[in-house]
C-alpha cells in the first residue's frame, strides 16, 4: 500500500475540528497502519477498537469490495469517524464491544484486526477478549493483532509514558485499568489458548520510536 492511500484517507478528516484532525494525523505518523492493512484479505473485516476509523478507511479504500465493520466503546470517537467516513459505502461504524459484534456476526467474518487496544484492558480480561474475537471468525479466518511489545527497551518505556499522557492527562484515549505491555512469547501463548494458530510475528518498529509488533494469526 502506498503513502498516497494514506493521504487519501486523511483527506476525509479535513472537515473535523483541529483537535480531532491532529489526533488522526498523529496516529497516522506514529503507527504502521499501512503495513497492517496490507496483510488483510478481502471479504468482511471487523476493526475492533476502531477509534477515529483511520485503519477502517485504509482498508475500505484499498479494496472497495471489502466490507469493514468498525466498533469502539468511545462514542465521541465513533461520532467523528462516522462523520469523516460517511462517503465510504463499504464502512459501517458503531459504538459497541467485541462481544456485541460477536453476538451479531458469530462465526461469519473473514478477518478481524485489533490495533493498539489490548493493552488498554485489564490483563485478566485479555483471554475472554481474544476468545470473543475468535468467535467472530470463520474457520481459517485471519486475525491481525497489533500491539506494542513489552521488551523492556527505552521504546517500551517511552510508549507507556506516551499512553499515560493520552489516557490519564489528556483523556484522549479511554482505558479500563490496563496499560500493560507483554513480550511476544506471551502474546503467542494467549492467541493459541484462544483458538488461533499464529502464522507469523512481525516487528514493525523500524523507523518508529515505538516497538510495534504484529501477530498474524488464523482461526482454528
Amino acid at each position: 500500500m502506498s503513502r498516497g492511500l494514506l493521504a487519501q484517507a486523511l483527506e476525509r478528516y479535513a472537515g473535523l475540528p483541529a483537535s480531532e484532525r491532529f489526533h488522526v494525523h498523529a496516529r497516522a505518523s506514529s503507527a504502521p497502519l499501512l503495513a497492517v492493512a496490507s496483510r488483510l484479505p478481502a471479504g468482511t473485516v471487523a476493526d475492533i477498537g476502531c477509534g477515529h476509523g483511520l485503519l477502517s478507511a485504509l482498508m475500505a479504500l484499498a479494496v472497495p469490495e471489502r466490507r469493514v465493520l468498525g466498533v469502539d466503546l468511545d462514542a465521541r470517537k465513533v461520532r467523528w469517524a462516522q462523520e469523516a467516513l460517511s462517503g465510504l459505502p463499504n464502512v459501517t461504524l458503531a459504538v459497541g464491544s467485541v462481544e456485541q459484534l460477536a453476538a451479531e456476526h458469530s462465526g461469519t467474518l473473514d478477518a478481524a484486526v485489533v490495533c493498539d487496544v489490548l493493552y488498554l484492558l485489564p490483563e485478566a480480561q485479555w483471554p475472554a477478549f481474544l476468545k470473543a474475537v475468535r468467535g467472530l471468525l470463520k474457520p481459517g479466518g485471519r486475525f491481525l493483532l497489533k500491539e506494542v511489545e513489552g521488551d523492556r527497551s527505552w521504546k517500551h518505556a517511552k510508549a507507556l509514558a506516551q499512553e499515560w499522557v493520552m489516557v490519564s492527562l489528556l483523556g484522549r484515549t479511554k482505558a479500563s485499568g490496563g496499560m500493560v505491555l507483554r513480550p511476544r512469547v506471551d502474546g503467542v501463548r494467549m492467541l493459541r489458548d484462544a483458538g488461533f494458530e499464529v502464522r507469523e510475528v512481525v516487528g514493525l518498529g523500524e523507523g518508529y520510536t515505538t516497538p510495534h509488533l504484529l501477530y498474524d494469526a488464523e482461526a482454528r
